[in-house]
């Protein structure tokens, strides 16, 4: 069913090509990022959940000061 449709398009072959060219580069790009973030980011990120909290807490109870 498709063959006929994609069989219309002109150089549909290079589009399989990019999209994985995309894939790769991407997923090549954050392995890098990754593997050359600074820790001590890292490690913000990483209790940024468990701070929040507090820090909301915080904002409020100088709100009704």
């Amino acid at each position: 069913m498709f063959k006929h449709y994609f069989e219309q398009i002109h150089n549909v072959e290079i589009w399989p090509i990019i999209s994985l060219s995309i894939f790769f580069i991407f997923f090549v790009c954050l392995i890098l990022w990754v593997w050359k973030a600074d820790n001590g980011y890292i490690n913000t990120m990483k209790n940024m959940p468990l701070e929040e909290d507090n820090i909301q807490s915080s904002e409020k109870t100088k709100n009704l000061k």
